[in-house]
């Protein structure tokens, strides 16, 4: 099989326009950005008011594996298959980062023949959103260094300045820097470090904003450390929030591009889900909604973290439910999860598989709680044999869940089509009052602990001393009432990246607290993920080139 790039260079797309008036946009509702790429108008969502919202679907997974699950590629191949049933879908997607893409884990457009396209774009600078965040974060570390320099009126403390720069790319040597050096001219000493962009609080702002003027208030609001006295220091005390929201105002419009199929996508913000809150922008998702019939949109990495943080952050902030969940799962990662060494994988093993669905069902009781309908996504891979697909297939009988055997990545929307006959079918069947796991109410450590426990699975959390000290900061200022976005490993329920399967009774460790006023929630990092990743010994970059004639190669 030809390989993605390939593919998506071959792909016969329409021209914008035609896909904007699809969506029945007028030329001054959507601006081009080149013959396959525009920008949204915010205004959209004022002129559907009075059309009811699409059905919104999220697409989840277990926990990921170096055995591949392909949530993005389902997702994409669903919003084929619901187009092609004759259904209005659009699809609504986060912007990929450019450090995992040159880096290790790829991008985020889907693969095979279910693709966003241009995927080259896409996956590269695509509309500048990226770099205008990066802008914009680093446009403040500057401002707070150069108010510190030129007399510090607010007394800020450098030793407790929170506030980090960002770069769009792993750099696991920019984590801990010291800034100022050099004398009385180039500034005030001090220990600084850089996050990826993607971690970046400036993109939870944006992605949580429902328009400008929510952005303003949001950066205003964004607290960039703390005073000799140990009081809060907010960018609306320092006068920025103007400055960086224009910075931001290109980059707060959505994204429209199509799939191979010309099915309609909106792709928007890109926060990490291990280390952030894993959703594309509130205002994509809103516009795919009002848009389309059907949304099928995604949250990043397992149940235990995108999922969990679109429906306790997310939809608390958009105040909307989504109607269905799609649980991917791949034999190749549940055999993996039941202990199978990659090299292995291969091979038909259904005793590690037996083992290793214990991942999914912790997965499917996660959604349980929340009380949504769920189909179960089995995205088939070549090397899955007729025997493991059948036992899969009879467990998911077995639990009284539906399930639906996936070929979307070699086949497009055709391989989707009885997962999409599925979901609108579960869609119908949302009953009951959508749950979330805590109430704003309950203290912060109670948030957490029922994150822990009912999500993970996890028998207790414990804090750190720094941690103990930073719980009692953020109380002081009155931030328990926020929603908690948890920093976990992917790999894992629990903190620990290692322990694959479904570990029961285990700690959580809370090392470290941090409040993201400007987005709304209580940051609680966990274990030992980090908030700028490192590139792994042999790069994805190292494959990548592009011709004389301008023609890409390498990127997947």
């Amino acid at each position: 099989m030809k390989s993605d790039i390939e593919i998506a260079l071959e792909a016969r797309i329409k021209p914008i326009k035609n896909i904007a008036e699809n969506l029945s946009l007028t030329s001054d509702e959507w601006e081009p950005y080149g013959h396959d790429k525009a920008k949204l108008s915010q205004h959209i969502l004022d002129k559907f008011l009075d059309k009811n919202d699409g059905k919104i679907i999220l697409t989840t997974s277990i926990n990921p594996t170096p055995a591949g699950e392909g949530k993005s590629t389902v997702t994409v191949g669903l919003g084929q298959a619901l187009n092609l049933l004759d259904k209005k879908a659009v699809i609504a997607l986060r912007e990929p980062s450019l450090g995992p893409t040159m880096g290790l884990k790829g991008g985020a457009a889907g693969g095979g023949y279910a693709q966003v396209v241009p995927m080259q774009d896409i996956n590269l600078h695509f509309t500048g959103d990226l770099h205008a965040i990066t802008a914009a974060n680093n446009a403040l570390a500057a401002f707070i260094d150069n108010h510190i320099h030129q007399g510090n009126d607010l007394q800020i403390d450098p030793r407790r300045v929170e506030w980090k720069r960002v770069l769009d790319m792993n750099d696991r040597a920019l984590r801990e820097v010291v800034v100022g050096l050099g004398g009385p001219a180039k500034g005030v000493p001090r220990e600084d470090g850089f996050t990826i962009t993607v971690a970046s609080e400036i993109m939870a702002v944006l992605c949580l904003a429902s328009d400008l003027q929510d952005l303003k208030a949001r950066l205003s609001r964004i607290v960039i450390g703390y005073t000799y006295n140990k009081e809060q220091i907010t960018v609306k005390q320092l006068g920025f929030e103007g400055a960086l929201t224009l910075l931001l105002h290109k980059a707060m419009k959505p994204n429209l591009v199509q799939t191979l199929e010309n099915t309609p996508a909106i792709i928007h913000g890109g926060p990490f889900a291990n280390i952030a809150h894993g959703c594309n922008s509130l205002i994509a998702t809103k516009t795919a909604a009002r848009l389309g019939d059907y949304v099928v949109t995604e949250a990043g990495f397992g149940a235990d973290l995108g999922a969990e943080k679109f429906l306790n952050i997310k939809t608390r902030a958009g105040q909307f439910e989504p109607s269905a969940v799609v649980i991917v799962a791949t034999i190749r990662a549940l055999k993996m999860h039941g202990g199978v060494e990659k090299s292995q994988l291969d091979k038909e093993d259904l005793d590690s598989l037996t083992r290793g669905v214990a991942n999914l069902k912790k997965h499917m009781e996660t959604i349980d709680q929340f009380n949504l309908p769920y189909v179960i996504a089995i995205n088939r891979f070549p090397t899955d044999t007729h025997k493991e697909i059948q036992w899969l297939k009879d467990w998911c009988d077995d639990q009284g869940v539906a399930s639906s055997l996936t070929e979307v990545f070699t086949k497009g929307g055709e391989g989707g089509l009885d997962l999409a006959e599925k979901v609108m079918k579960c869609c119908e069947s949302k009953s009951g009052k959508f749950t979330y796991t805590y109430d704003l109410q309950d203290s912060t450590e109670e948030k957490i602990h029922k994150v822990a426990v009912k999500i993970y699975g996890a028998g207790h959390v414990e804090y750190t001393s720094k941690a103990k000290k930073q719980l009692a900061l953020l109380n002081k200022h009155g931030h328990d009432q926020l929603p908690v976005c948890m920093a976990k490993t992917q790999y894992s329920l629990s903190d620990e990246p290692g322990l694959y399967g479904r570990p029961q009774g285990f700690t959580v460790t809370v090392r470290e607290l941090k409040v993201s006023a400007g987005a709304g929630f209580i940051v609680a990092l966990t274990g030992e993920v980090m908030t700028m990743p490192g590139l792994p010994k042999k790069p994805a970059a190292l494959n990548m080139d592009v011709t004389e004639d301008g023609t890409i190669t390498g990127l997947f």
